[in-house]
Formats: C-alpha cells, sequence, structure tokens
C-alpha cells in the first residue's frame, strides 16, 4: 500500500444528481440544489432554504424494487441507492464474492424522519409496529447491508458532520490491518423536522443561500445525501486487474474539546487533524493542490477553519472551496459527498468553485476559488469537522 489504500468505486445521492455523473455536471457549471423544504411539512418552510434530494420515498422504494411492507427509513433508502452504485461502479458481484468484505456506514439522523411522523399513531396502529426498531443509527447500516447483499462485517459510526470522515478512516485501517479485503465505506442522512428544528434553535441556519468563507455569511443550509466509496486491498486490485479510481493515502482524526458544538477560534482540533493526515501520507502542505473545505458558512466554523488552514500551510494555501453551496451540509454524509468531489477533482483536473462568495473575511485574506479552475491536480485534502470538536482529514491521491 505504498501509494494508499486503493479506491475502485463510489457512489452518490445528493440535491444536486442522483449519479456521480450528474454530480459532476453540476459542480462543472455551478448549478446548486438549493431550495425550500418540499417533501415534508415544516413552520419553517417560508424562512430557510435546504439541499433536498427532490425524490419521494416512495419513488426510491420503486427505483430499489422493495416490497411495498418494507420498513427502510429515507436514510437507510438514500444509503442504498448510493451503496448499489458504488458496488456496480467497482464491477463487483455481491452472490459469488469470496472476499472478506465488510461495510462501515456512518448517519446522524438515523431513522428520525420515520420516528417524527408515525410517533403519536404507534400504540394504536400495529402495522406501523415494524418502523419502530428503525429508528437506531444502526439499523439503516444493516439495511443497506441486506439489501446489497452483504453478509459480513457491517458497523456503524456516528460522530455528527465528521462521521463519514471517520467510517473512511475505520475502513481503511480494516484493510490496512489484514481484518478485511474489502469495505463499503461513507455515510447518510436525511432531513428531517428534528433536524431542521435543532439547528434552527442554535441560530445557525440562513435565510438564503449560505456563504462560505465571506464577511456576510448568516449560517448554513442543511442538506440530505448519501455516498460511498469501495476500499480494497492491494492483493484484489492486482488479483482482479481493478481499475483503481484514487487513493486515500492519509488521514487524521482529533478532537479539540473546546464546546459541544463549537469550533475553537484558532482551529486545533483541525490543525493537529491535519497534520496527521499529512504524516501518515508521508506528504508536506506544498503537495497540496485543492483543499475541499468542511466550510459551512457558519461564523464559527469558517473563521476556526481558516485559522487552521493558515496554521498549516502559512501563507501559501492552496486552492481551496467549499461544495457545501451546492448540496447544503448533508451532516454525517458531509464527508462522504465530499470524498466524491475529491476524486472527480483528481480525475478531471479541476477545481470546483466556492458559490456565492463576494466579500473577504475581515480576519485574514483568504480566498476561496470562485471560478471553475483547469489545473493538475494530485493530491486533495478534504475536511469534516463535527460537533463536540471531533475534526477529521483526509488526503486523496491521484492513481
Amino acid at each position: 500500500m505504498q501509494n494508499g489504500v486503493a479506491i475502485t468505486g463510489m457512489g452518490i445521492v445528493s440535491a444536486i444528481g442522483n449519479t456521480v455523473a450528474e454530480n459532476l455536471n453540476s459542480l462543472r457549471n455551478a448549478q446548486n440544489g438549493i431550495t425550500q423544504v418540499d417533501n415534508f411539512d415544516t413552520s419553517l418552510r417560508d424562512k430557510v432554504l435546504v439541499g433536498e434530494i427532490k425524490l419521494s420515498n416512495d419513488q426510491m422504494i420503486e427505483k430499489l424494487q422493495l416490497p411495498v411492507d418494507n420498513s427502510m427509513t429515507r436514510t437507510g433508502l438514500l444509503g442504498a441507492l448510493a451503496a448499489k452504485q458504488a458496488i456496480v461502479s467497482a464491477q463487483i458481484d455481491m452472490v459469488s464474492n469470496n472476499y472478506r468484505t465488510g461495510l462501515v456506514s456512518s448517519t446522524s439522523v438515523g431513522g428520525m424522519d420515520i420516528t417524527e411522523k408515525y410517533f403519536y399513531a404507534y400504540e394504536n396502529n400495529p402495522e406501523l409496529h415494524r418502523y419502530i426498531a428503525s429508528h437506531d443509527a444502526g439499523v439503516s447500516s444493516q439495511h443497506i447491508a441486506d439489501y446489497i447483499g452483504l453478509k459480513g462485517f457491517v458497523t456503524t459510526i456516528s460522530t455528527a458532520c465528521s462521521s463519514a470522515a471517520n467510517a473512511i478512516m475505520l475502513g481503511a485501517q480494516l484493510i490496512k490491518s489484514g481484518r478485511l479485503d474489502r469495505v463499503i465505506v461513507g455515510g447518510t442522512d436525511a432531513l428531517s423536522k428534528f433536524t431542521l428544528n435543532g439547528f434552527n434553535t442554535l441560530m445557525i441556519l440562513s435565510d438564503t443561500y449560505c456563504r462560505p468563507f465571506d464577511q456576510n455569511r448568516k449560517g448554513l443550509n442543511l442538506g440530505e445525501a448519501a455516498a460511498y466509496l469501495i476500499l480494497e486491498s492491494d492483493e484484489i486490485v492486482l488479483k482482479e486487474n481493478k481499475k483503481v479510481l484514487a487513493y486515500l493515502s492519509g488521514y487524521g482524526n482529533a478532537n479539540d474539546a473546546f464546546h459541544q458544538t463549537a469550533s475553537s477560534e484558532n482551529g486545533e482540533g483541525a490543525y493537529l487533524a491535519m497534520k496527521k493526515a499529512f504524516n501518515l501520507a508521508g506528504l508536506s502542505p506544498r503537495d497540496i493542490d485543492y483543499v475541499n473545505a468542511h466550510g459551512t458558512a457558519t461564523p464559527n466554523n469558517d473563521l476556526s477553519e481558516g485559522h487552521a488552514l493558515i496554521r498549516v500551510f502559512g501563507e501559501q494555501v492552496p486552492a481551496f472551496s467549499s461544495t457545501k453551496a451546492y448540496t447544503g451540509h448533508t451532516l454525517a454524509a458531509a464527508a462522504g459527498i465530499e470524498a466524491v468531489y475529491s476524486i472527480l477533482a483528481l480525475q478531471n483536473d479541476v477545481i470546483f468553485p466556492n458559490l456565492n462568495f463576494e466579500t473577504p473575511m475581515g480576519e485574514f485574506q483568504l480566498l476561496p476559488q470562485t471560478r471553475l479552475l483547469h489545473q493538475s491536480v494530485n493530491h486533495v485534502l478534504s475536511n469534516s469537522f463535527g460537533f463536540g470538536g471531533n475534526c477529521s482529514t483526509l488526503i486523496f491521491s491521484k492513481a
């Protein structure tokens, strides 16, 4: 694993596309997926914008060819769509699969969309009892595993907005330690009243399009999405002559334990995570061609992450952007979809623009990339930070 862990497949469903190709097209053409909420009733519909996938649960059930009496939540449905894409992308036949294969999935919402929909009806409607167990975060992972026909190792990670990054790290460690040969890694989260109301209570939702790293940023747009990568050992790649999309060359995780929901002003956790990722990858900051920033457009995150980037890169911060103005902040799925975007940047030698940016932040002179930029991209650093100070960094390298 001289170059890192091989990535041989990927799948994604987001507000800007239901396939990898659709997402790439939207990124290239600066087409965001930010709208009002349409899939459920909420008092916030006219007050906030979200990155919503315009597929109903019934439409996804039809796409997945599931029985009508299934108990999958929206989180599970989105995850199943993306995971299936990743398996097809990697040309894996799960029926004849003879390799030790696992799934490390992540979510923060779990089955909340079903719980809040049926909570008051459970007691008097036995037909709904099949949904009761679906609330647990781990159930969506098992549903995804069952759908794709996986009989091996299945586990769930929930570390808020860094969840998928930590899932990707664990998958890589399972391969590098020799415990598994192939791991499906990523995350899935659906919009729900619970998360929308919760973030509104924190007063960090924007009533307009979010503006990452802009002086006049007002907060984030919540989103929903699912994305998965296929990680495979060198032995499988060589034996099966597999096409490698990119390599996961470095990763790091740190926690500055600063606050339950806020990052430290100097970005200590982010700084430590990036340093760990560089050390594992055997790379230096000057090797990075593009930073896919966490960039939520909240006053706290962008200030903290900006300081961390300056601490790591000095005055030579490479081209960077946040793609959350396209998709919204998709919570546990964020690092998953941004891993896909990082790989697309490597494959296409392109840096995606930071939408809606107008005014530089007053605390420092960091200017994100605001137009599509074609240049050689060999290494991409992707940041994901979660509540409780859980900071994670992934480094992807060209195959």
